[in-house]
């Protein structure tokens, strides 16, 4: 903020000195005096932070759960100068807040370790959250374990379902044991308590380190679950190995460890699939300035630039950082940070903003107080927002916290009970084992993210990249759904909508247009040329282009560039088009001879479905809000629908954060947008909506994308949501189906490893088919 100017009232940018008033810009004055203020807690992401800390932010691959988040949390928490931290596994990051200068390489290397690597995020090129899995590529150690798991379970399952399942059900009927006998069971259980262990170890350790967690931090988890269950299976075979006993449950051991580990690889391969189809996407950042010296121009890192210095930036170019113009005059694309879809043009003294484009004539800036650009920091205020988000698998968390206790007491109840009857040592220590075997709800751990990853692959197939299954969850609780419009409710690309010209001065002046670099360019190229036309000379205005022809002096730009030049402009064609741009297009005037004579009208067309789309969510119940950065006239078309409760316009991108942070006061809040200036309010709203022709900083606030760029994905995700809750809440349920089946069979005395197996079968199966049914939504 400059000395002397005073900050907006609803979103604290600096208030330009040619407005009057609180607020930078009617957008930001029409949503503070439309939408009621927020709780004050609601101002600013909630991280305990004061004004002397720094917050760090860091990539940590591994992360798959809740219990992940947690330990991060509290590994963080433990090094010297840490204010606060908070993880999470949906957008695989950790946001540390630092008394002073932040510890970055402590912190890097305590929340690495344990199978997690974490990397200054600053480090990390963005989308790389993307990873290729086509063609079966093996995601990491995980997939490695669960490759292992795979093989080392096929080689065990099959002979020991071939030695063992007879003698079990020959033992259940009341027939002679066939494996009875000291030397028949020494030549068979070893081989087969062997390699569960490696199973276990191996496939396992997932698993095993979630259990480790949840002992750390004193937080049963699923992990845990799955551990009791498999190490009590283990342990019973092991046990009946010394007792002459063939009653081993190591299938159980292995189906537990095998199956949980390979859902959460399907999981973690169905999120990353979502998220590789987001790679081609950029982030609008420079890297190099060209400094200008007493000797000419020195190419710089823009970390180098200080403030004051001055930095050619040639036609075409992004400005590396904000600061103002040193003279003269240009024209600049700021669609990138304001959403304003129309070039702006700048004179001596104007800001420039960090990250828009030099589309017409080169610009001299002279660098702010604060070297840094706007993207830089709208990516800051993404970081801070998202870093912010938990993981939902607490859910089934919360069941683990309420039955580990009774599994922890229980199995020494039912131990101390046979000894006092008088079972012996060897029956005691069967009935302790037996209680987790039948009781432990370890299918939840194979539930929950086999739910996620199947949630996260069907919509995918429906053109929508989900990172995480809980987004769902929090679909359904949305009342507000806030558009950006440039680029979400409109194509976003320029395209002529009407002209009234000479066809001939029409060649010609695509052929000049074809040496400019301004967004109405290329679209009159693509309208009106045929390369066909002889350019004798071209010179390149700020607000147009002129040259000669063919021998003919043509003259294309706006009104007012007609006016600096001389030309006349006849009122049919004035009144044309101030008509035009009072309905939001970008008027084009195009004359020869001293004279306008056609007009072009450019602009970008509202998409052909946002109507439909519109009507569909407002069908739901839920509230319809626009957020643009372009005027009134611009949004016009959308002001009109029925199905819209505000317009917003005129509004810069933090004040879209502050109106998605008010309109989250009356509920939660759901933003779709697809550029760079949208990924604060992305981020800050309960749940973020990019569309597939977004920047990747779009993508990476974003909770879920449409790939596809087509706006009716919106509608789809949210009946997405609502089938995913279904499947999610029955196959709960029938996580719990193997305990009803094996708690009364342990509690009469017949529990069997065939029957254990029977249940375990039934119960994944019917999660699995539940999982993977077809999905009715359109």
């Amino acid at each position: 903020m400059s000395p002397g100017s005073s900050a907006c009232a609803l979103c604290d940018s600096p208030v330009p000195a040619h407005r009057e008033g609180r607020y930078c810009s009617a957008g930001c004055r029409s949503v503070a005096e439309t939408l009621p203020a927020p709780p004050e807690r609601e101002a600013t992401p909630s991280h305990a932070e004061s004004d002397d800390s720094t917050a760090v932010y860091f990539s940590v691959e591994g992360m798959h759960s809740a219990t992940c988040e947690a330990y991060l949390e509290a590994v963080a928490g433990d090094v010297e100068g840490v204010v606060d931290a908070d993880a999470s596994y949906v957008t695989e990051s950790v946001r540390v807040d630092c008394e002073g200068d932040p510890p970055t390489e402590q912190l890097r290397e305590a929340l690495s370790g344990l199978g997690y690597d974490a990397t200054p995020r600053e480090d990390r090129a963005t989308g790389e959250r993307s990873v290729e899995t086509e063609g079966g590529i093996v995601d990491g150690a995980l997939g490695y374990r669960y490759a292992a798991g795979v093989v080392f379970a096929s080689f065990l399952l099959i002979p020991y379902a071939v030695v063992f399942y007879p003698s079990q059900l020959a033992t259940l009927f009341g027939y002679t044991d066939p494996l009875a006998g000291e030397g028949s069971i020494a030549t068979v259980l070893p081989v087969f308590l062997v390699l569960t262990f490696v199973v276990i170890v191996v496939t396992g350790a997932p698993v095993l380190r979630d259990a480790y967690i949840a002992l750390v931090l004193r937080k049963p988890n699923t992990g845990l679950l799955v551990t009791l269950t498999a190490l009590a299976a283990f342990l019973y075979g092991v046990a009946g190995f010394f007792a002459g006993d063939t009653a081993a449950y190591y299938d159980l051991a292995v189906v537990a460890v095998a199956t949980v580990t390979g859902a959460t690889f399907y999981e973690s391969l169905a999120k990353r699939e979502a998220a590789s189809a987001l790679t081609d996407l950029t982030v609008s950042r420079v890297e190099q300035a060209a400094r200008e010296t007493d000797s000419g121009t020195e190419a710089v890192p823009v970390e180098r630039l200080e403030p004051g210095d001055r930095v050619l930036v040639p036609e075409g170019e992004r400005v590396p950082v904000d600061g103002t113009l040193a003279s003269g005059e240009c024209t600049v694309d700021e669609a990138v940070v304001t959403g304003e879809s129309r070039p702006v043009r700048k004179q001596a003294g104007d800001d420039l903003i960090g990250g828009s484009v030099v589309t017409t004539g080169a610009a001299t800036l002279v660098v702010g107080d604060d070297v840094q650009s706007s993207v830089d920091r709208l990516a800051a205020s993404v970081w801070g927002f998202q870093s912010a988000a938990h993981g939902g698998q607490r859910r089934a968390n919360r069941i683990a916290e309420r039955v580990t206790p009774a599994l922890v007491g229980l199995p020494l109840l039912a131990g101390a009970g046979t000894l006092a009857l008088g079972g012996g040592i060897a029956g005691g220590i069967a009935a302790a084992l037996t209680v987790p075997i039948a009781a432990a709800p370890w299918a939840l751990g194979f539930s929950t993210p086999l739910s996620a990853g199947s949630s996260v692959t069907r919509a995918l197939e429906r053109g929508v990249a989900v990172f995480d299954e809980t987004t769902f969850e929090r679909l359904r609780g949305v009342e507000t759904v806030v558009f950006d419009k440039t680029g979400t409710l409109t194509t976003g690309q320029m395209e002529v909508l009407d002209h009234d010209a000479d066809t001939e001065l029409l060649a010609a002046t695509a052929e000049l247009e074809r040496r400019a670099s301004h967004p109405a360019a290329a679209a009159l190229v693509d309208a009106f040329g045929d390369d066909g036309a002889d350019v004798e000379s071209f010179t390149s205005h700020p607000t147009g282009v002129e040259g000669v022809v063919d021998g003919r002096r043509v003259l294309v730009g706006n009104p007012d560039l007609f006016a600096e030049r001389g030309w006349a402009v006849p009122a049919g064609i004035a009144e044309r088009a101030a008509a035009a741009r009072d309905a939001g297009r970008l008027t084009v005037l195009v004359g020869d001879g001293g004279e306008a004579t056609g007009i072009v009208i450019v602009g970008d067309e509202p998409r052909p479905d946002w109507e439909a789309t519109l009507e569909r969510l407002a069908a739901q119940g839920l509230d319809v809000v626009v957020l643009t950065g372009d005027d009134e006239s611009a949004a016009a078309e959308f002001a009109a629908s029925p199905h819209v409760t505000h317009v917003f316009a005129g509004v810069p991108p933090a004040g879209k954060s502050a109106a998605v942070r008010r309109l989250r006061s009356s509920g939660p809040v759901a933003m779709v947008g697809d550029g760079t200036n949208d990924a604060p309010a992305l981020a800050a709203a309960d749940l973020g909506i990019s569309l597939g022709s977004g920047t990747a900083l779009a993508a990476e606030a974003s909770d879920l994308a449409v790939v596809d760029d087509d706006l009716a994905g919106v509608a789809a995700a949210f009946d997405l949501s609502a089938e995913s809750y279904g499947r999610r809440r029955w196959n709960d349920r029938a996580a719990l189906l193997y305990n009803v089946v094996a708690i009364p069979l342990a509690l009469v005395g017949v529990l069997n490893p065939v029957l254990t197996m029977a249940a375990a079968v039934l119960c994944c199966g019917l999660i699995a088919g539940n999982a993977f049914r077809e999905s009715r939504v359109a």
